[in-house]
């Protein structure tokens, strides 16, 4: 069985590529005997519609599962009607994800767990590790400015409303905002918690990262 993992390098001990649609590479590894082919994702570049390119592209090579960290609603749509599995939040090297997928120890999805144009140019880090998801704390207060959004690096400040302008988070100032109304606590909690997760993979991914340059 054919399992497509998303690298930022070329072989299985590279560390998973958070971005679906924007990753490095494509690692389609055979679960059978671990044989694998990488492909250079050519979409990384577009200004548009990288997630569902590269889940058609995924899909055309005969891959029946997706791995990676983060997916986006028009990445998923794509593999979902292509009846490829979908397994998100993963960090680690490409051989330790297909290790535990053999295991049966991975989750599939038929959802996306970040924002449409997660990892696009300008709201990713330089290092290709994540687009940001913060909290805009502002105007509103909690909720005033709670979004997703992506950044340039992470930096502690006030917000100023929709998503993360000059906020606490990742600011690039083009969050999907939850503001003006505020956030009843359950969805506040549930919020936090999310990004709580989200912070651990990312912590968890740039360890591996500088792990496997060190070998290097």
């Amino acid at each position: 069985m054919k399992v497509a993992v998303s690298a930022s390098g070329k072989d299985l001990d590279a560390p998973i590529d958070p971005r679906f649609g924007r990753c490095a590479y494509f690692i389609l590894v055979e679960t059978e005997d671990m044989s694998f082919e990488v492909f250079d994702n050519e979409n990384i570049a577009l200004g548009g519609g990288a997630g569902i390119q590269s889940a058609q592209f995924v899909a055309s090579k005969g891959a029946k599962a997706v791995i990676t960290g983060n997916c986006g609603p028009n990445a998923v749509r794509t593999l979902n009607a292509a009846g490829t599995e979908i397994i998100v939040g993963q960090s680690g090297t490409v051989r330790e994800a297909i290790e535990r997928y053999k295991k049966g120890l991975l989750d599939t999805t038929s959802e996306a767990n970040v924002t449409d144009h997660y990892g696009s140019s300008g709201s990713a880090p330089d290092t290709g590790a994540y687009g940001g998801a913060g909290m805009g704390v502002g105007r509103g207060g909690m909720g005033g400015g709670m979004g997703m959004g992506g950044g340039r690096g992470m930096g502690m400040g006030m917000g100023r409303g929709m998503g993360m302008g000059r906020g606490m988070g990742m600011g690039g100032g083009r969050g999907m905002g939850m503001g003006g109304q505020g956030m009843a606590s359950d969805e506040e909690l549930s919020f936090l918690r999310n990004q709580t997760q989200e912070l651990r993979r990312q912590i968890e991914a740039l360890e591996s990262k500088i792990k496997s340059l060190e070998k290097k």
